[in-house]
């Protein structure tokens, strides 16, 4: 599974295995219907940082939902599209050598 994470920074991702939903709504709803946590996930980053790198995250349910459902910027837009092929490699690496090696490939 391929998702938004917003407690990762806009361009990161992480793939992990058998976590929680960490309050993401979306990815509890799956945990719900698949009655298990024990699946692959790909975390897509797609929080704003700050000139300093720190994350600034949106507050509130009205501000995560506008960054959600908004227009990112055109930096930010530049960045996802990088981020994709990223993606696509680690969805590679995942299929032909396995979790592990993806987790120490792309998980930096």
């Amino acid at each position: 599974m391929i998702y938004d994470d917003l407690d990762l920074p806009v361009g990161s991702i992480r793939i992990s295995f058998n976590k929680s939903s960490g309050g993401h709504r979306g990815l509890q709803s799956v945990i719900s219907a698949l009655k298990t946590e024990g699946f692959l996930r790909v975390r897509v980053g797609i929080s704003p940082v700050t000139a300093g790198g720190k994350l600034k995250k949106p507050k509130g349910e009205d501000g995560v939902s506008k960054h959600i459902l908004g227009v990112y910027k055109k930096s930010e837009q530049e960045i996802l599209k990088k981020v994709s092929e990223r993606i696509a490699d680690a969805l590679e690496v995942l299929m032909k050598e396995g979790k592990d090696k993806a987790m120490g490939e792309f998980n930096r």
